[in-house]
């Protein structure tokens, strides 16, 4: 793994993990359904622009097509819809901690279902990085947190986790950007109509509100997936997914600095455990591609 790849890396993890905080800000003052289709219309609008000025093309082979619509619905309207509904109840570093289980689930998944090998630290990540997420729920829950908006989280990861494993194809063969700024206009298509028909469009405008919105679009929106799909691109999905054992700690971290919220000793003990487990599996898993 190269400097840059390195580079790449970091950067999208600590993009990706500051999304929980500007997202619990927006669904704060504005329905959450509404304000992410919005978000992924404008967003998807400057990425196809963009593409289209640097020569990228929308005529995709059938199977890059197949691929970025379930991406774009897996990823965009179900994992990211579920949680914004969720985070209206759920504080952004325990949501971030429960999507930063997603290797766990990607590895478990591919283990049970697809047969992949996993070496015995991988299992022992496994293990840990579930009982560190355990830990977690466990004092959260007894604290009095919302059920039902820790479940709409769950099964967002469980879609995130069938979005991840069909990125590699939606990917392939040029034209990023483009495949970018299509799922998330197939996201935001797919979001509308439940906005419409659950949602009062009630929007308190705040300056909090315009910078998060803002951010949100750009930063996470925007140039985490770019940064993302590049980063697949240079090293392969196994060895990229290796950065997403700095989520727990990351997303914790900036929701603690930039919201305030509050963090207990069972909740640190539970982060460094499943940042150690997120690591023994994507170590196992790339020492057993190697």
């Amino acid at each position: 793994m190269d400097i840059r790849a390195i580079f790449m890396g970091l950067a999208f993890a600590l993009m990706w993990s500051s999304a929980f905080t500007s997202v619990r800000v927006i669904v704060a003052h504005a329905p959450p359904l509404a304000a992410l289709s919005v978000r992924f219309l404008i967003a998807g609008i400057i990425a196809v622009a963009i593409a289209r000025a640097l020569g990228q093309t929308w005529q995709l082979t059938r199977e890059q097509w197949r691929l970025t619509i379930v991406f774009g619905i897996c990823q965009n309207a179900l994992y990211l819809g579920l949680y914004f509904v969720a985070m209206q109840t759920v504080e952004a570093s325990l949501a971030a901690i429960i999507a930063s289980s997603l290797p766990l689930w990607v590895a478990l998944s591919g283990w049970l279902i697809s047969g992949d090998r996993l070496p015995p630290m991988g299992v022992a990540g496994l293990v840990a990085g579930f009982a560190g997420v355990a830990i977690i729920m466990g004092s959260r829950l007894s604290a009095g947190v919302d059920p039902f908006g820790v479940m709409l989280c769950g099964l967002g990861v469980l879609a995130l986790t069938f979005a991840t494993l069909a990125l590699r194809g939606a990917s392939s063969g040029g034209n990023v950007l483009m495949i970018v700024g299509l799922q998330m206009l197939i996201g935001s298509a797919a979001l509308v109509v439940p906005a419409l028909l659950l949602e009062e469009w009630v929007i308190t405008p705040t300056w909090s509100l315009t910078i998060a919105f803002t951010y949100t679009i750009f930063i996470p929106g925007l140039a985490a997936t770019f940064t993302w799909f590049l980063l697949v691109r240079r090293i392969g999905t196994v060895r990229a997914a290796t950065f997403h054992f700095l989520n727990p700690f990351l997303g914790v971290a900036i929701a603690a600095l930039f919201l305030g919220e509050a963090l207990g000793p069972l909740d640190i003990l539970g982060v460094a455990i499943i940042t150690a487990g997120i690591l023994a599996v994507q170590l196992s898993k790339v020492s057993t591609r190697s």
